[in-house]
């Protein structure tokens, strides 16, 4: 019986005409609205009796596999007795710097159509034509072949030989991994608390293509709990992959350490970790260039080997995996792991690679999407990163800089920077005694500005004439003007000044219709988190809907587990110098009466620093930890690695709320003994957040929530639950602030929480 391998004409000779380097040199930005305009202008011109895009379908055996190649050609030409197969490719670089004939990826794909034409026909020769339109001048440029069916039937095998290595190593994969994934049983001798109930709604989301959100409490083992059932379900036919989405590299681990013990446990399963390029870039600095680096240089002619080579060997393609590899075949271990997403059966990355649009995985087309699942985990941090996605900002400071720069060099990029600094000008005029003020809406003639300047930046670029500060301006308007299409109700447009300079942004204040959006087409997705409470809050600003299943799980931890305090003294900005003598003070009372490790959470680095530098005067014999901006990986490390259970020296480590080490970290036992949280974690007062509430305010919902004491209490519940990890964690919980004592702040703290004490 043979395999069917279902592929389109364009991956298939894509993969199988792989060549060349990678080179982030400078590249013309055309997009796929200018790619569909010219071919729409070429195809306006044929004659009555033509073609356009017209579907072909074909069967081809080969060995024990039958292919199955389907696309759409652009263009079916006839010509007296000729017939001709038209390929069209749009650029907006100059046409006379195509080489030769025309590539050779664009002549596969037009002979691969023409073979199936030619064949379906019974032609015994047919005409193929590329047809290069450059976007701005409308300028073309033909090449033509005629060719016989027995040419293009030995090209077509050629083709698929060359494809079939990799179609057959998928083959057999599937057949382990479907057949192991159904068999799996659960990785643990029993179920924790609220696991098996947990497992069973992701199924059932999953299964009936559903959106799930979930509040399930630390060390209800949310990982291991998603995983599962979404790797049943791929045993069961109804995913082909999914997405293991996380905020921080922390979790991601987590994730591989899952899915590792799943395959002890018999899971044939591939999954593939993506890193940041500047993390896992090999050279120095990360420069895509072949005469830089010897991992760009040659990359496409080495990756399908290098993909070959890792597929038949590992089934955990962590950072350090893929990094072997790399190594081994030469290749860019960045641009090797985005390759690998599309042959695996779990992808572990970060958000962006879904929801942001200008890098997200782009060769997912609608048909891979429906059978696809997204498990997105914290899934409360998707709020504020999804904002940063949708928002843009641009600067006069950089438009005066490059005026200085180009004045008599290049008179359209000069022209077009001198008035948009002119706008920002005339802007700053309008509010000569605001800081900050809102901008109603973007004139029509700063955006045409903007476009000018777009054009006239890349015609530099191409030319290799320029400088950083225009390649960098360059794409910070492509993205600006990306997000202006995107403005609606849930954009804030406001000018912020600093100085001289003046800044414009679009800011993204309600990022649900967006990341719905971003989100559509796939199968499932399934939103949790420890603290994704109030849920009506999370399901609206993530872009649920009234079908959505929701799910809150109780805590498995007991009540008798964690000692809860609080300290009703005022940590507001205009208190913190006044406070600082009396929070040293209980510190020190706290570690005499209940010695171990504390981690101490501030809402500020000042507010910290100050508190830090008073506690070891006055305790000098007490080693203590300060977390530091921009600490690297091995800082982090570090500073987590101090927390060690049964020593003498006790350990403080002073930490920010909302910061890297009050999320994700497990400092399980006794290498963690308390945790001690000053002030309800309310965002900074600013222009930002007060839009912000008006804004949900005039929607008729609770604007002071939504812009300041939800994401305020998220925080202080992740801190707090960096504590009970285990079922054999005690320990210290004091949160020191009056307005704990608050209804509007005590229905948010966990049920085990509100059994408090004064102090």
């Amino acid at each position: 019986m043979s395999y069917e391998v279902q592929i389109s004409v364009r991956s298939l000779v894509e993969y199988v005409f792989s060549s060349g380097s990678i080179d982030n040199r400078f590249r013309s930005q055309t997009t796929l609205l200018d790619g569909t305009r010219a071919h729409q202008k070429i195809q306006k011109t044929y004659q009555e009796e033509d073609q356009k895009e017209v579907y072909l379908r074909a069967e081809y055996p080969f060995e024990n596999l039958l292919f199955i190649i389907d696309g759409r050609c652009d263009g079916l030409l006839f010509r007296d007795d000729e017939v001709i197969i038209d390929e069209i490719k749009s650029s907006k670089q100059p046409l006379v710097q195509i080489a030769g004939d025309g590539y050779p990826v664009h002549w596969a794909q037009a002979k691969m159509y023409a073979y199936i034409y030619a064949k379906d026909r019974g032609l015994q020769e047919i005409s193929v034509q590329l047809t290069y339109v450059h976007v701005e001048s409308e300028a073309k440029r033909y090449f033509k072949k005629k060719l016989s069916l027995s040419i293009l039937e030995t090209f077509v095998r050629e083709l698929v030989k060359g494809f079939a290595p990799y179609a057959i190593l998928c083959h057999d994969h599937l057949n382990k991994r479907n057949q192991s994934s159904k068999e799996l049983p659960f990785p643990f001798e029993t179920y924790r608390e609220g696991q098996r109930k947990l497992a069973g709604a992701v199924y059932k989301t999953i299964s009936e293509k559903k959106t799930l959100f979930v509040n399930a409490p630390t060390g209800i083992g949310k990982t291991i709990s998603t995983l599962f059932p979404a790797i049943k379900a791929i045993g069961e036919g109804h995913l082909s992959k999914f997405f293991y989405l996380t905020a921080k590299t922390t979790t991601q681990t987590t994730a591989e350490e899952a899915l590792e013990r799943m395959r002890n446990c018999g899971a044939c399963i591939k999954s593939v970790t993506i890193t940041a390029k500047d993390k896992v870039c090999f050279k120095d600095e990360t420069n895509c260039q072949k005469d830089y680096c010897e991992f760009a240089g040659g990359f496409y002619d080495r990756i399908n080997d290098a993909v070959l080579d890792i597929l038949a060997n590992e089934e955990s393609l962590t950072r350090e995996v893929i990094e072997f590899y790399a190594r081994k075949h030469s290749v860019c271990p960045f641009e090797f792991s985005i390759d690998l997403a599309y042959a695996v059966d779990v992808i572990i990355c970060d958000y962006n690679y879904i929801f942001d649009p200008r890098v997200s995985l782009k060769r997912l087309f609608e048909e891979q999407k429906k059978v696809t699942g997204l498990l997105i985990d914290e899934a409360h941090n998707l709020v504020d990163r999804g904002r940063e996605m949708f928002s843009a900002t641009i600067s006069k400071e950089s438009f005066l800089q490059l005026k200085k720069e180009f004045k008599g060099k290049d008179k359209a990029i000069y022209d077009a920077v001198t008035k948009i600094n002119s706008t920002f000008i005339i802007l700053k005029k309008d509010y000569p005694d605001q800081n900050e003020f809102v901008i109603k809406e973007l004139d029509s003639q700063f955006i045409e500005q903007l476009h000018l300047f777009e054009k006239a930046a890349e015609q530099a670029l191409l030319l290799s004439i320029g400088s950083q500060t225009l390649l960098e301006t360059y794409f910070k308007i492509l993205n600006f003007l990306k997000i202006v299409e995107l403005l609606d109700e849930h954009y804030l447009i406001y000018g912020e000044k600093n100085r001289n300079d003046l800044s414009v942004k679009l800011f993204c204040i309600d990022p649900s219709k967006l990341l719905k959006q971003m989100g559509k087409g796939y199968r499932s997705k399934v939103f949790f988190s420890a603290t994704l409470l109030p849920m009506p809050y999370y399901q609206d600003i993530l872009g649920g809907g009234e079908d959505d299943y929701c799910l809150s799980l109780p805590s498995p931890f007991s009540e008798e587990q964690v000692d809860v305090f609080i300290k009703p003294l005022s940590t507001r900005y205009r208190d913190r110098d006044q406070t600082k003598e009396t929070i040293v003070k209980m510190l020190q009372s706290l570690l005499n009466k209940r010695p171990g490790n504390y981690l101490i959470f501030f809402p500020s680095y000042q507010y910290m620093l100050a508190v830090y530098e008073r506690f070891n005067e006055m305790n000098e014999e007490t080693k203590t930890l300060l977390q530091t901006t921009g600490m690297n990986e091995a800082e982090r490390d570090a500073f987590l690695g101090a927390f060690q259970p049964n020593q003498q020296a006790t350990i403080i480590g002073f930490a920010v709320l909302g910061g890297v080490f009050s999320e994700g970290v497990d400092l399980i036992g006794d290498r963690l003994n308390g945790v001690v949280v000053l002030g309800v974690g309310l965002p900074q007062l600013c222009f930002e957040r007060n839009q912000m509430m008006e804004h949900f305010s005039n929607k008729k919902k609770n604007g002071y929530e939504y812009a300041y004491l939800f994401p305020g209490m998220n925080k202080v519940l992740q801190a707090g639950g960096r504590l009970i990890r285990s079922e054999e964690d005690h320990g210290t919980i004091v949160l020191i602030d009056d307005r704990f004592l608050q209804r509007q702040y005590q229905v948010l703290l966990p049920k085990e929480w509100r059994k408090f004490t004064v102090i």
